[in-house]
Protein backbone atom coordinates (compact mmCIF):
# COMPACT_ATOMS: atom_id res chain seq x y z
CA UNK A 1 0.00 0.00 0.00
CA UNK A 2 2.66 2.24 0.44
CA UNK A 3 4.54 1.93 -2.59
CA UNK A 4 0.95 2.63 -4.20
CA UNK A 5 0.54 5.53 -2.16
CA UNK A 6 4.17 6.36 -3.19
CA UNK A 7 3.82 5.85 -7.24
CA UNK A 8 0.99 8.13 -6.95
CA UNK A 9 2.32 11.45 -5.37
CA UNK A 10 5.87 10.97 -7.28
CA UNK A 11 3.20 11.18 -10.55
CA UNK A 12 1.13 14.17 -9.17
CA UNK A 13 4.34 15.69 -8.56
CA UNK A 14 5.77 15.32 -12.05
CA UNK A 15 2.68 15.78 -14.18
CA UNK A 16 2.59 19.49 -11.56
CA UNK A 17 6.06 20.42 -13.02
CA UNK A 18 5.57 19.42 -16.67
CA UNK A 19 4.24 22.53 -17.72
CA UNK A 20 6.45 24.85 -16.03
CA UNK A 21 9.84 26.97 -17.61
CA UNK A 22 12.93 27.86 -15.62
CA UNK A 23 14.87 31.03 -16.58
CA UNK A 24 17.08 29.39 -18.71
CA UNK A 25 14.84 28.21 -20.86
CA UNK A 26 15.20 29.23 -24.48
CA UNK A 27 12.70 30.24 -26.41
CA UNK A 28 11.33 27.49 -29.22
CA UNK A 29 10.71 30.51 -31.85
CA UNK A 30 14.45 31.81 -31.74
CA UNK A 31 15.39 28.18 -32.68
CA UNK A 32 15.88 27.96 -36.67
CA UNK A 33 17.05 25.38 -39.06
CA UNK A 34 17.34 27.02 -42.65
CA UNK A 35 18.53 24.05 -43.84
CA UNK A 36 16.36 20.60 -45.25
CA UNK A 37 15.94 18.06 -47.57
CA UNK A 38 14.79 20.65 -49.81
CA UNK A 39 18.38 23.14 -49.53
CA UNK A 40 19.20 25.70 -47.96
CA UNK A 41 16.46 28.34 -47.53
CA UNK A 42 17.94 31.71 -47.20
CA UNK A 43 15.07 33.84 -46.34
CA UNK A 44 14.97 32.31 -42.75
CA UNK A 45 16.53 35.17 -40.80
CA UNK A 46 19.25 33.70 -38.62
CA UNK A 47 21.22 35.47 -36.19
CA UNK A 48 25.12 35.06 -37.31
CA UNK A 49 27.89 34.75 -34.38
CA UNK A 50 31.22 36.89 -35.74
CA UNK A 51 34.05 36.88 -33.45
CA UNK A 52 36.99 39.37 -33.98
CA UNK A 53 39.74 36.40 -33.48
CA UNK A 54 38.99 32.86 -32.33
CA UNK A 55 42.00 32.19 -30.70
CA UNK A 56 44.36 34.14 -27.85
CA UNK A 57 47.68 33.02 -26.84
CA UNK A 58 48.80 34.52 -23.40
CA UNK A 59 52.34 33.59 -23.52
CA UNK A 60 54.52 32.30 -21.04
CA UNK A 61 52.70 32.13 -17.30
CA UNK A 62 54.12 31.05 -14.24
CA UNK A 63 52.54 27.78 -12.55
CA UNK A 64 49.48 28.41 -10.66
CA UNK A 65 48.62 31.57 -12.48
CA UNK A 66 45.19 32.27 -13.47
CA UNK A 67 44.38 34.56 -16.06
CA UNK A 68 41.48 35.48 -18.53
CA UNK A 69 40.65 36.86 -21.99
CA UNK A 70 37.74 38.67 -23.44
CA UNK A 71 36.78 37.00 -26.63
CA UNK A 72 35.02 39.75 -28.59
CA UNK A 73 31.55 39.32 -30.73
CA UNK A 74 29.32 40.86 -32.51
CA UNK A 75 25.39 39.34 -33.86
CA UNK A 76 25.89 40.13 -37.45
CA UNK A 77 22.88 38.27 -38.59
CA UNK A 78 19.86 39.50 -38.83
CA UNK A 79 17.95 37.50 -36.02
CA UNK A 80 18.26 37.52 -32.16
CA UNK A 81 21.58 35.37 -30.98
CA UNK A 82 20.79 33.30 -27.85
CA UNK A 83 24.26 31.53 -26.27
CA UNK A 84 23.11 28.49 -24.61
CA UNK A 85 26.37 27.24 -23.38
CA UNK A 86 30.28 27.03 -23.48
CA UNK A 87 32.30 24.09 -23.07
CA UNK A 88 35.41 23.69 -22.49
CA UNK A 89 37.57 20.77 -23.07
CA UNK A 90 39.34 20.81 -19.69
CA UNK A 91 38.01 21.66 -15.91
CA UNK A 92 41.36 24.17 -16.22
CA UNK A 93 39.51 26.47 -18.11
CA UNK A 94 35.77 28.20 -18.10
CA UNK A 95 33.86 30.42 -20.13
CA UNK A 96 31.58 32.61 -19.30
CA UNK A 97 29.25 34.46 -21.72
CA UNK A 98 26.23 36.47 -21.82
CA UNK A 99 22.56 34.81 -20.73
CA UNK A 100 20.64 37.47 -22.81
CA UNK A 101 19.28 37.79 -26.28
CA UNK A 102 21.88 39.70 -28.54
CA UNK A 103 19.82 41.71 -30.70
CA UNK A 104 20.87 41.97 -34.59
CA UNK A 105 24.18 44.10 -34.34
CA UNK A 106 24.90 44.01 -30.52
CA UNK A 107 28.02 43.07 -29.17
CA UNK A 108 29.68 41.19 -26.46
CA UNK A 109 31.93 38.96 -24.53
CA UNK A 110 33.07 35.85 -23.95
CA UNK A 111 35.63 35.45 -21.27
CA UNK A 112 37.80 32.63 -21.08
CA UNK A 113 39.95 32.13 -17.68
CA UNK A 114 42.71 29.47 -17.74
CA UNK A 115 43.89 28.37 -14.39
CA UNK A 116 47.34 26.65 -14.98
CA UNK A 117 47.75 25.35 -11.75
CA UNK A 118 49.35 21.66 -12.07
CA UNK A 119 50.32 22.29 -15.87
CA UNK A 120 53.87 22.27 -17.18
CA UNK A 121 54.59 23.21 -21.01
CA UNK A 122 52.97 24.07 -23.66
CA UNK A 123 49.05 24.00 -23.01
CA UNK A 124 46.15 24.24 -26.01
CA UNK A 125 42.46 24.74 -24.99
CA UNK A 126 38.77 24.96 -26.78
CA UNK A 127 36.02 26.14 -25.77
CA UNK A 128 33.04 25.43 -27.49
CA UNK A 129 30.42 28.39 -27.78
CA UNK A 130 27.02 26.23 -28.80
CA UNK A 131 24.59 28.86 -29.96
CA UNK A 132 21.22 29.23 -32.00
CA UNK A 133 22.97 30.00 -35.28
CA UNK A 134 24.04 27.40 -38.46
CA UNK A 135 26.35 26.08 -37.73
CA UNK A 136 25.87 26.02 -34.03
CA UNK A 137 29.05 25.51 -32.49
CA UNK A 138 31.53 28.09 -32.79
CA UNK A 139 35.45 26.95 -31.33
CA UNK A 140 37.66 29.48 -29.08
CA UNK A 141 41.37 28.02 -28.66
CA UNK A 142 43.89 29.69 -26.40
CA UNK A 143 47.55 28.91 -26.08
CA UNK A 144 49.78 29.53 -23.42
CA UNK A 145 53.62 28.13 -21.94
CA UNK A 146 53.75 27.54 -18.50
CA UNK A 147 56.67 27.09 -16.59
CA UNK A 148 57.95 25.74 -13.10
Amino acid sequence: MKKISFLITLSCLLLASCGQRSETDADVDLIRNPQSAQGYDNTVKMPELTFDQDMHDFGRLSAGENISYSFHFRNTGSADLVISSCNATCGCTVADYPRHRIAPGEEGYVTVTFKSAGKAGQQYQEVTVVSNTQPSHTRLKILAQVGR
